[in-house]
């Protein structure tokens, strides 16, 4: 088999495994034995337009895995059909040719997995032989197909601690109060629902879970809260996702001039906000909202050691798969095992996940604010293992693109 070479990329929001992929990718490609370099497109499908393009094989792959969100970089470029724009088309394939790749890994959630879609799709119709491969990414957990998606594990980790650790805060002052955090998840309610991972005999926070798969109602909001008052709990904390919709199917923080991204999505903020006016003004209580935002992407010091070896392990089946012949495909896990835990890496048609959102099941909801064990024995496994992480001068050490 002719020698060609690989070329990967990055996509989407970044996550603290997104880089030890890329990483399981380099080492693939380099241990197939059918690639030669292993190049990286700075960021993602626009780097490869603009023809950016690096060496990526000499990299320290291990530094490389500890680093958080996306070393190559990242973009949401939504490519057109191909029958509408086909210079895009044909400017990447001619920067493919350029650099005699024969292999194209692309890393990222949802809206990646349509760039993989259509450029495997054109690559067939135009008979190029170059293999297109899909590595999952999204800290949404959202994708299909897959049990869950590399990156989600270690923010469901930084979120069960971090909810955990600002329920101990709220319990240092005896006045009612109630403390709403607001975590990521558009549409998917996975990464809220990892806020109960915290609980245990001596902590029932979150006290409330609100997820975007139930219709969420103000009233019922400020009598849930109401609620726990009347059972003894002083401190009340509240998870709730910042993609929770009313009876009518419009978001909590919606408004009119909110922004969309590449993909038509709103860019979604505040409802942690919204609510802390509507405790405020119907119960007059202490109370505060925290949006936890970026840091449940990046904040690497709070890894999953399962997340990160996972991670690196599809980046890695990704390469070989490409290396072997496969295309037009995404690289998956399937849980073999629960008790004890255990996954395989599969692939699937890649045009069979993308565009799609993998949503909590109704098995996995309790009720209108609440999960059930299901979930948390679904969960669990994930957030396994601290990773020893390199420090310098008491702070960890990043791998720097320059």
């Amino acid at each position: 088999m002719e020698v060609k070479n690989l070329l990967a990329a990055q996509s989407g929001g970044p996550t603290t495994a997104i880089n030890a992929s890329l990483a399981g990718v380099i080492a693939g490609g380099l241990q197939s034995g059918n690639v030669g370099t292993v190049y990286g497109a700075v960021h993602g499908i626009e780097g490869v337009l603009n023809e950016q393009i690096e060496d990526i094989g000499g990299l320290d792959l291990e530094l490389l895995k500890q680093t958080p969100a996306a070393y190559l970089g990242s973009c949401r470029n939504k490519l057109p059909e191909a029958d509408e724009d086909p210079a895009v088309y044909e400017r990447i394939f001619q920067v493919f040719a350029a650099y005699n790749i024969g292999y194209f890994i692309y890393i990222g959630g949802n809206d990646s997995m349509d760039t993989v879609s259509k450029l495997a799709m054109y690559a067939e119709r135009k008979h190029i032989d170059i293999a297109i491969i899909g590595v999952p990414k999204t800290i949404d957990n959202d994708l299909e197909f897959t049990d869950h998606t590399p990156g989600f594990g270690s923010a469901a980790k930084y979120i069960a601690t971090t909810v955990s650790e600002i329920a101990q805060d709220a319990r240092v002052y005896f006045l009612k109060s109630v403390t709403i955090v607001e975590i990521m998840g558009r549409h998917a309610g996975w990464l809220t629902a990892a806020a109960a991972l915290g609980r245990n005999a001596d902590n029932a926070a979150p006290h409330l879970i609100y997820l975007p798969e139930v219709v969420f109602s103000r009233t019922a909001f400020v009598r849930d809260i109401r609620e726990q008052f009347e059972k003894g709990i002083h401190n009340v904390v509240v998870a709730v996702s910042e993609g929770i919709r009313d009876e009518a199917g419009q978001f909590i923080c919606d408004s009119a001039s909110a922004a969309l991204d590449a993909f038509g999505h709103k860019m979604l903020s505040g409802a942690g906000k919204v609510l802390e006016h509507l405790v405020a003004n119907e119960i007059g209580c202490k109370v505060r909202s925290i949006e936890l935002n970026v840091p449940q992407r990046c904040a690497g010091h709070l890894r999953s050691k399962t997340d990160v070896e996972e991670a690196f392990a599809i980046g890695r089946a990704g390469a070989r798969a490409a290396a072997s012949g496969e295309t037009g495909k995404m690289m998956a896990f399937a849980r073999v095992s629960q008790k004890p835990y255990e996954i395989r890496i599969v692939s699937a048609p890649v045009g069979q996940i993308a565009n799609r959102e993998k949503t909590v099941p109704p098995e996995y909801i309790d009720g209108r604010h609440d999960v059930t064990a299901a979930m948390l024995d679904y969960l669990t496994p994930l957030i396994q293992g601290e990773v020893d992480v390199q420090f310098r001068d008491g702070l960890p050490v990043h791998l720097y693109r320059k």
